[in-house]
């Protein structure tokens, strides 16, 4: 399949629910558990992932930019493959995944970054997708030295790196730029991506500010999906992508789900409880917020559901069951409006396999995906 505009956005596959893996490059995945079984995050593990996911036709996998733990007992993340080379890598080994690297906006020159990005873009055959961040974490920007700008500014600063790296992939060249954070002069950047067109390129900003963002500038827009409202989550893609249209373009919306699933919907629940309730990197899960100021001196009950929401690994609708259940969940969420789901797990190799063997077919009889092709056209 050819590498146009249209097969980008649509991650090269014609399912009407795109199904990715989140956060693998990182150690303990995004369950900050302390049990023996989670993730290694190592790149041998990455990329049997990647090779297994291929096969099964997920359409993406989607890295979490983390550059420093969050300590605790298991230092939940602390250690992170960096996910422009690790995007690299996956794409040169699988046929195909849209694989994105996730780029925190102030920590990368635009114009290297935009180079990076074409050489993903080239040795993938168009796959590479764009994940922007501005960055929140103070811990980790005064490890770089960097300043984390104000939160308006950031989204200042990472709309003048964006319009730069757009146009580096443009034809224009001996092309100045001069804006309030970034100045260039006579720039010239080859090779254009693959194709004739430009990678995808997601954003997952929350706030107004952010949401605006990704509307203006981004192909998909990452919103979290709150446990038992989803007529909200609905509301919320219908707004989105009308505020899209408003502007003459076209917006997906992209959600992350935490996978769960056994045999019997009891199995299921166990586990969950087992290993994000009774086994709980309850440490590292304080350490997160206190980073986003989520301290014990708030109202009791308001401060223990925030702990449970980032004990699930920084968010993501928890859907826990049996096949039928799950497959059930996925859809609703489907329903609602949601383009693709990035799922997590504890032990993405170890739990893949269940999922690829119940869960899909489930969601094929649902009319909501297609059995792999075993060939690329």
């Amino acid at each position: 399949m050819q590498p146009t505009q249209a097969n980008r956005r649509a991650l090269y596959s014609d399912n009407a629910l795109k199904l990715g893996l989140f956060g693998a490059n990182c150690s303990s995945g995004r369950a900050v558990t302390l049990v023996p079984e989670r993730w290694s995050g190592s790149w041998e593990d990455n990329l049997r992932l990647a090779q297994m996911a291929d096969e099964a036709g997920f359409e993406f996998m989607l890295p979490v930019g983390r550059w420093k733990g969050y300590g605790g007992d298991t230092d939940y993340q602390g250690e992170t493959l960096e996910t422009i080379t690790w995007a690299t890598g996956l794409l040169a080994a699988t046929k195909r995944l849209t694989v994105f690297g996730t780029v925190h906006a102030p920590m990368f020159h635009p114009l290297i970054a935009a180079k990076q990005f074409v050489t993903a873009d080239h040795i993938g055959g168009g796959r590479f997708g764009l994940n922007v961040v501005c960055g929140w974490n103070p811990d980790e920007f005064s490890m770089f030295g960097a300043a984390l700008r104000d939160h308006e500014a950031r989204y200042d600063h990472a709309q003048e790196w964006l319009d730069i790296i757009k146009r580096a992939w443009g034809p224009d060249e001996d092309w100045d730029y001069d804006g309030q954070y970034i100045q260039l002069r006579k720039v010239r950047a080859k090779p254009k991506p693959i194709g004739g067109g430009r990678p995808i390129v997601m954003n997952a900003g929350a706030s107004p500010t952010g949401q605006a963002f990704a509307i203006r500038n981004c192909d998909a827009l990452f919103s979290l999906t709150p446990k038992g409202e989803l007529a909200e989550f609905a509301d919320h893609v219908v707004r989105a992508k009308g505020m899209a249209r408003a502007q003459g373009r076209e917006l997906d919306v992209f959600t992350i789900a935490v996978i769960t699933c056994r045999p019997t919907v009891r199995e299921a629940e166990a586990y969950f409880q087992h290993c994000a309730v009774d086994h709980a990197d309850w440490n590292a899960v304080d350490n997160i917020m206190a980073m986003r100021g989520d301290t014990r001196d708030k109202e009791p009950e308001t401060f223990e559901r925030r702990r449970r929401h980032w004990e699930l690994g920084m968010g993501g609708v928890p859907v826990t069951g049996d096949p039928d259940k799950v497959a059930g969940e996925l859809a609703a969420i489907a329903a609602a409006g949601a383009r693709g789901i990035a799922l997590s797990m504890v032990n993405y190799i170890d739990e893949l396999p269940y999922f690829c063997a119940e869960v899909l077919p489930r969601l094929e009889r649902m009319g909501l995906r297609f059995a792999p092709r075993p060939e690329i056209p």
